[in-house]
């Protein structure tokens, strides 16, 4: 209900969590099941929130909601997938610059999609210090793809005023 703010949706991925739990179970050494469950219920509730972003619920009358897909903006204004792909770059590119620690951790725990636990398995850092990398980096990333931006902004005002 924290994410979803809908009853039946809520419960609808409370099924689904558990649905996915039977199998994860069996794949994953899980020492930690109220934390574990707890990364895979937010998970999951953000991806369903994810995949709900094209959907507008209109309401017509206060028994009877339906819901109307949107167009959308990425098929109206086909050049933002330009964009989109140039960004992409830029977060790789910044991504190969942070330090080897900040990157394979951002790595495993965005791109790979590991818990803070199988991250820390994986690299044989603490829990403090992937956490600590994970936010350093994330801040790190931040700052490069600003700069770069500033520079970008800053070259094109000099291509205009020549």
């Amino acid at each position: 209900m924290k994410y979803l703010k809908n009853e039946e949706k809520s419960k609808d991925l409370a099924m689904q969590v558990f649905e996915k739990l039977t199998g994860d179970l069996k794949r994953f050494d899980v020492r930690n099941f109220k934390s574990w469950l707890h990364v895979v219920t937010k998970n999951t509730c953000l991806m369903q929130l994810r995949a709900d972003k094209g959907i507008e619920i209109v309401v017509l009358d206060e028994k009877k909601e339906f819901q109307k897909n949107m167009e959308n903006s990425a098929c109206l204004h086909p050049e933002d997938d330009d964009n989109h792909e140039v960004e992409i770059e830029q977060l790789k590119s910044a991504i190969e610059t942070l330090d080897c620690e900040q990157k394979r951790c951002i790595e495993l725990f965005y791109l790979e999609e590991k818990s803070y636990k199988e991250v820390s398995d994986i690299t044989g850092y603490s829990l403090n210090e992937v956490k600590s990398h994970i936010q350093n980096g994330k801040r790190n990333l931040k700052n490069i793809l600003l700069n770069n931006s500033i520079i970008i902004i800053l070259i094109l005002i000099k291509l205009l005023l020549n």
